[in-house]
């Protein structure tokens, strides 16, 4: 438990992962670990500039990656490998996956020029035997389109990505799936359609397989 841990959250907007990434936190610091909350695209003041114009300025589909390929690299030299180098827990709202699922399922864009970034971006020399940085754990999400939609409506005001026709969230689902399946050992997929209580289980019990959480968590009073 002394080396540092990288776990994201993933899923289509809507599908409620954001409701359980402070909780997950909080029970890891009750057990004694340090935990970094962040998010992409993100993490950093550089990178939530980029944010804010990717969200909601109109671009085309190649500068919308490098503007988030870029905001990642500024996320993992001033917030990430320093965390993890520290042995902390580092917990973040998406990663790399977001962007081949939105970028590449949703919006279609080349899948090897996401790749090539990827390699460039993530590359960690010191590391023997992994040389792009990924998630330990990657906590997938998955929701019916239709479903996460009815779960937006009306929540607030929707950015250039919440916007979308259902068909694009589709896409975007089987960009997801299609990086779980090249990755099984490092994806544990969730069922997002089950209960906050039930679905709390699912992540909770992912984590104490994994030696990560020494005890089951009770449920949050919150997600009851």
């Amino acid at each position: 438990m002394t080396n540092g841990i990288f776990i994201s959250f993933e899923g289509i907007d809507g599908a409620g992962k954001s409701t359980h990434i402070e909780s997950l936190a909080t029970a890891l610091r009750a057990q004694g670990r340090t935990v970094t909350l962040t998010r992409e695209p993100g993490g950093t003041p550089l990178a939530e500039k980029l944010r804010a114009l990717v969200l909601n300025d109109a671009m085309d589909a190649l500068t919308e990656a490098l503007l988030i390929f870029a905001a990642r690299r500024d996320h993992l030299q001033q917030v990430i490998e320093p965390a993890l180098a520290r042995g902390e827990v580092v917990i973040s709202d998406r990663f790399t996956d977001a962007t081949f699922a939105y970028q590449g399922g949703g919006r279609g864009f080349d899948l090897r020029v996401l790749s090539t970034l990827e390699q460039w971006v993530q590359a960690v020399p010191a590391r023997e035997g992994d040389l792009v940085r990924q998630p330990d754990l990657t906590l997938l999400f998955e929701l019916a389109p239709e479903l996460a939609a009815e779960r937006l409506a009306g929540a607030r005001v929707p950015d250039r990505f919440e916007s979308q026709p259902v068909e694009f969230f589709r896409q975007v689902a089987q960009g997801y799936a299609d990086r779980a399946s090249a990755s099984p050992g490092r994806f544990a997929r969730i069922d997002a359609a089950a209960s906050k209580h039930a679905v709390w289980q699912q992540i909770t019990n992912t984590l104490v397989r994994r030696g990560w959480l020494s005890i089951m968590v009770p449920t949050p009073e919150g997600l009851r």
